[in-house]
Order: C-alpha cells, then structure tokens, then sequence
C-alpha cells in the first residue's frame, strides 16, 4: 500500500509483497511532481533480520517502524512546505500497512498495537520514540492538516508469488506471502476512507490512471495542483 502525506494530502500505497506498490508509488510520485519514499529502507536492522531468516514481524516489531515512516513523511512534507519549491506539496510512500490500526499510524493518530499470544498479551503505544528506547514514550507532534490516502494494488495469491520469486535480493522472502496474506485487513473492507483498490493484473499506467482519478473525486488533487502532470 501506498500513501502521500502534504500539507494538502499524504497519499500511500498498501499491499503484501509483490503487488507493486513501489513501481506505483513511484509512478504516482513522478505524475504529480512530489518526493517518493520505500518503507522498507526505514526498518531498523533487527526487523531486517527476522524478515531475512522468514520470521514474521511482531506488531511490537512495526510499531517503531511506522512512526518513524510517519516522520518521515511529515518532514517531507515540511521540508516542501517551508521552502520555495514549486513542485507537488505531498510525498508518496510506499509501505506494507496491513492492518487498519498500521495504516491509522500512517494517518497521525495516537492508538495502541496489541499482540496476544497465548502466554501473554502485549501492548505497545504508538508515538514517537527512539529505536532504542522502546518503553520510554513521548508525545507525538502529528500535523492536524496532513490527510493520508491510500492506494491498496490487490491481487491473486499466484500472481504476487510469482512477482516475489522473480525479485532479486529482497530481504522479504516468498514463502512468507502467506503470513502476510492472512494478516492482511483490506481496507475497503474495514470502512476505511480515503482508499482506493487497484488490481496487481493491470499495468501500472492503468493503475496510476485509476489513482489519480481517485485523489482527484475525493478532491486532493487538481489539475491545477502545483507540480502535477495532468493524465
């Protein structure tokens, strides 16, 4: 899934491995002239290893991780918004997000991850903290008037398989398709708003079509948007 975060709009792509959300992502950072970034280069080392030897991630192994892709984003957005560019006022971001609760992590709000097992229950708090200190919370400075859309490539299990054994050198391995599968919440399914399903079959041109059509009916774009390359 994918999201872009601006002052105006943060829109984001969604989705398990293999759906393509980074070649989206960049597409749809390149037509409205904004910044992209891959979730994937933010994970600390230690998740980078578990995902390596295809061990799934806990949520108290995410919970870090999407603040700090939160961040990331917002200081895009302000780096844009305090200088004189005249490209797109946004950043695209392309990140896995598949619960409601990691995509609302996204979206700025203060809620809290739970795991249960069946030994024990934890629960972690989101807000800004460093990776090394993750007990010691501290109050989240969220921006009010950044808004989150999310692109959400959806597909067959067979089709995404097949993208995941053709990449080369990607931590996240194919057989761990099926953990992600069964974690994924559609967020369609979920009521959430702002989202936008786009299907893994059809060309990327065909998607970002789809996209763009998209943040222009829930009225985040324009063609007259700063930066953006009508399609």
């Amino acid at each position: 899934m994918s999201f872009v975060c601006s002052l105006e709009t943060n829109q984001s792509y969604q989705g398990v491995s293999g759906c393509g959300k980074s070649t989206l992502g960049m597409a749809l950072a390149s037509a409205l002239s904004v910044p992209f970034l891959d979730a994937d280069d933010l994970h600390p080392p230690a998740n980078v290893a578990k995902m390596s030897a295809g061990t799934p991630l806990t949520d108290a192994d995410r919970a870090p991780w999407l603040v700090k892709v939160r961040d990331a984003a917002q200081n895009a957005v302000k780096e844009i918004d305090q200088g004189e560019s005249t490209t797109g006022r946004g950043v695209v971001v392309a990140c896995s997000a598949l619960k409601k609760s990691y995509r609302d992590v996204l979206r700025g709000e203060r809620i809290t991850l739970s795991e249960e097992t069946q030994d024990h229950t934890e629960v972690l708090s989101v807000a800004r903290q460093s990776e090394d200190s993750r007990g010691k919370v501290d109050p989240s400075s969220a921006l009010p008037d950044i808004r989150t859309f999310f692109v959400h490539p959806s597909g067959p299990r067979d089709v995404l398989l097949s993208r995941m054994h053709g990449r080369q050198g990607h931590f996240m391995k194919a057989d761990m398709l099926d953990s992600q599968l069964s974690t994924l919440e559609d967020p369609l399914d979920t009521g959430e708003d702002a989202v936008v399903r786009v299907s893994v079959e059809d060309e990327t041109g065909m998607q970002l079509r789809e996209a763009v059509d998209a943040l222009r009916n829930f009225g985040i774009i324009s063609t007259q948007s700063p930066g953006a390359k009508v399609l």
